[in-house]
C-alpha cells in the first residue's frame, strides 16, 4: 500500500528470468492453486452474512494481526520502498516511517470504537445516529471510489510484473494477464468471502515476511552483520557519498518539495485509519479487546517488515549500480528482485534465478491478496450499505444480501479489469496517492466526528464525505501527477495548476472544516440520545454485534 509507483514493476533482469521461466511459472501456479484450495474450503463454511462479511467473527488477535499485515503490506510497499531507499537513501526510508506511524492513529482513535459500533462496514457507524439512506449512500460511494483507485494500481502492477517475468511483450498478452488476475481475484472473494480472503492474506503475510527475512539475512551476512559497513558501502556505491545517508536527496530540494513532503506525510499518517479494506478487518474478531490486540500484532509484524526494508534498500544500493537499478525501472521498483538475483549468485546463476523467482512469486502473491481485500471491502459496502439499506430499505434477507455482495464482486472486479487494461502503461503513483488522500479527506473526518462529536449531523457527514472526496479528486486531477511532468500519467500535455503532487495538505483539513460548517448550518437537531448510546457502545462494547 504505497504511494510509490508500481508502474513498470517491469524490466527486471529479463534474461535471468528467461532461463528459469519454468520455475517462475511453477511457483506462481502452486501459489494460485493452493490459495484457491483454501478459498473453496472457506467458502463451504460461509453460511450467512456474518460469515461472508466478517469471517464469522472467529479469528484470534494474532490471526487477524497477520491478516491486517497481509492486507497492508502491498507489492508497492515491498517493491516501491526498497527502490526508493536504493535511489534516495534516507529520504526513501521516510516512507517506511510514515506507513508504520499511521498505525498508531488507527490503534488509538479507530480500532476499538469501530469494532464496537458497527456490524460490517463504515456505513454502519455513520448510520447509527444519522439519517440512514443519504449517509449510507455517501459511505458506499466513498468506499467504492477509494477501493477502485487502489485496485487499479495493483492490477497495473500485477500485469507489468507477470508480463515481464514470463517474457510477454505483446499488448494482447499483457491485457490477458490483467484479465486473469481479475478472474482469480473475483473467485477469491465470491467463493471464500471474508474467511477465504483472510486465510489468503495470512498465507501471503507469512510468505512476504519469510522472503524479506531471507534476503535480509543474506545481505547482512555479506556485510558481516555490520550495519555501518552496509550503510558505508551503499553511500560509496550510490555515487552521492555521505549525502545519501542524509535528508534532502528527494525532498528539501526547494521550498515546494518540502511542502509536498508535509502533504504526503499527512496523507500517509491519516489515510490508513480511513482505508475501507483496513477498517473492515476490525469486524472479523469477536470483541474490541481482540481488535486492539490484533492491531498490536499488526504493528509488530509491519514494523519488523519495514525495518527489513533498510537491508533491502541499502543492500541494493551497495551491491547494484544506480544505473542498473534505473535502467531496469526508472522509479526503482525492481531493486528488490534485482538484489535477490545478485545476492543469490548474479545473473545467469541458478541461485540468482531461484531467488529472483521466489521474490517475484512473493510479490505476485502480495498483489493477489491485496486486490482480494479491496474487492471485498467495496462489494461489502455496495451490498450492505447501498443494496440492503438504500435500494431495498432494509427489507432484504441475509441470503439476498450475500448474493448481492457476490454479484457486486463480479461487477467491481470487472470494472477494475477494464480500467486496469487502460491503466497498464500509466504511472500508478497518482492512483494510490489519491486513494490515501480520499480516505483521509472523506472517511476519517466523518468517522471521528461521528464517534466523538455530540452535535454532528447528517448534513455535516454529507458535506464532509462529498467535500473531501471532491476536493481530493479535483486537486489530483490538476496536479503534476496527471500532467506537466515526464513522469505524469499524460506526459505530453500540461493542464496542471495545483503545484503539489499530493492534495492531503489542502483536502484533509477541508474535509474536517466542511464537516464542522455543515453541522453548524444544519437545521436538524442532533440525536443526543443516540449519541449517548453510541458513546457507551463504542467505548465499552455493550450491545456490540
Amino acid at each position: 500500500m504505497t504511494i510509490l509507483s508500481l508502474e513498470g514493476a517491469t524490466t527486471l533482469a529479463a534474461e535471468g528470468a528467461g532461463e528459469h521461466r519454468v520455475l517462475i511459472i511453477s511457483l506462481f501456479t502452486v501459489f494460485v492453486l493452493a490459495t484457491l484450495g483454501i478459498t473453496i474450503w472457506a467458502g463451504r463454511q460461509t453460511k450467512n452474512a456474518t460469515d461472508f462479511y466478517a469471517g464469522g467473527r472467529s479469528f484470534t488477535g494474532f490471526q487477524n494481526g497477520l491478516a491486517i499485515s497481509g492486507d497492508y503490506m502491498s507489492a508497492a510497499s515491498f517493491l516501491g520502498i526498497a527502490g526508493a531507499i536504493a535511489l534516495f537513501g534516507y529520504d526513501g526510508f521516510l516512507y517506511s516511517i510514515g506507513f508504520l506511524v499511521a498505525w498508531l492513529v488507527a490503534l488509538l482513535l479507530v480500532a476499538e470504537p469501530l469494532r464496537n459500533s458497527g456490524r460490517f462496514t463504515m456505513g454502519d457507524v455513520l448510520a447509527f445516529r444519522m439519517r440512514q439512506r443519504p449517509v449510507r449512500t455517501a459511505a458506499g460511494v466513498s468506499t467504492i471510489i477509494v477501493s477502485i483507485f487502489y485496485l487499479l494500481a495493483q492490477m497495473a502492477g500485477a500485469g507489468a510484473l507477470v508480463a515481464l517475468l514470463l517474457g510477454i511483450t505483446s499488448e494482447a498478452g499483457k491485457i490477458l494477464i490483467v484479465v486473469l488476475v481479475g478472474i482469480v481475484m473475483i473467485l477469491y472473494v465470491a467463493i471464500g468471502g471474508m474467511k477465504g480472503t483472510t486465510w489468503v492474506q495470512m498465507v501471503k503475510a507469512v510468505l512476504l515476511i519469510a522472503g524479506t527475512l531471507l534476503i535480509t539475512v543474506l545481505v547482512m551476512f555479506k556485510f558481516n552483520w555490520n550495519i555501518s559497513t552496509l550503510l558505508g558501502a551503499a553511500a560509496d556505491n550510490s555515487g552521492k557519498g555521505s549525502a545519501f545517508l542524509e535528508p534532502g536527496l528527494k525532498y528539501g530540494v526547494d521550498a515546494m518539495s518540502k511542502i509536498d513532503f508535509i502533504s504526503l506525510g499527512i496523507a500517509l499518517v491519516l489515510g490508513t485509519a480511513g482505508l475501507p479494506h483496513i477498517l473492515i478487518r476490525f469486524y472479523t474478531v469477536p470483541t474490541a479487546r481482540v481488535a486492539r490486540k490484533s492491531v498490536n500484532w499488526a504493528i509488530g509484524i509491519i514494523g519488523g517488515f519495514y525495518l527489513m526494508t533498510i537491508a533491502l534498500g541499502f543492500g541494493a544500493a551497495a551491491l547494484l549500480s544506480q544505473d542498473t537499478i534505473i535502467e531496469s525501472n526508472a522509479a526503482g521498483n525492481t531493486a528488490a528482485p534485482l538484489l535477490a538475483q545478485e545476492i543469490g549468485g548474479g545473473q545467469g546463476s541458478a541461485g540468482g534465478a531461484i531467488l529472483l523467482a521466489v521474490i517475484s512469486a512473493v510479490a505476485f502473491a502480495t498483489i493477489l491478496a491485496v486486490v482480494a481485500g479491496l474487492t471485498l471491502a467495496s462489494s461489502s459496502s455496495f451490498a450492505h450499505d447501498l443494496y440492503v439499506n438504500v435500494i431495498r430499505k432494509g427489507k432484504a434477507t441475509e441470503k439476498e444480501e450475500v448474493a448481492a455482495a457476490r454479484w457486486a464482486t463480479v461487477g467491481i472486479g470487472g470494472a477494475a479489469v477494464i480500467l486496469g487494461v487502460f491503466a497498464r502503461d500509466l504511472n500508478v503513483a497518482g492512483l494510490v496517492a489519491l486513494a490515501f488522500a480520499v480516505a483521509a479527506s472523506a472517511n476519517l473526518p466523518t468517522l471521528l466526528y461521528s464517534l466523538f462529536w455530540k452535535r454532528f449531523t447528517t448534513q455535516g457527514a454529507l458535506w464532509s464525505i462529498y467535500g473531501g472526496l471532491g476536493a481530493s479528486v479535483l486537486l489530483v486531477l490538476f496536479s503534476p501527477v496527471v500532467s506537466g511532468k515526464p513522469s505524469s500519467m499524460f506526459p505530453g500535455v500540461d493542464f496542471h495548476w495545483f503545484p503539489l503532487e499530493n492534495p492531503g495538505l489542502i483536502s484533509i483539513p477541508l474535509g474536517f472544516l466542511l464537516g464542522w460548517i455543515g453541522t453548524l448550518l444544519s437545521k436538524e437537531e442532533p440525536n443526543v440520545e443516540k449519541y449517548a448510546e453510541l458513546e457507551v457502545r463504542s467505548l465499552t462494547g455493550t450491545h456490540a454485534h
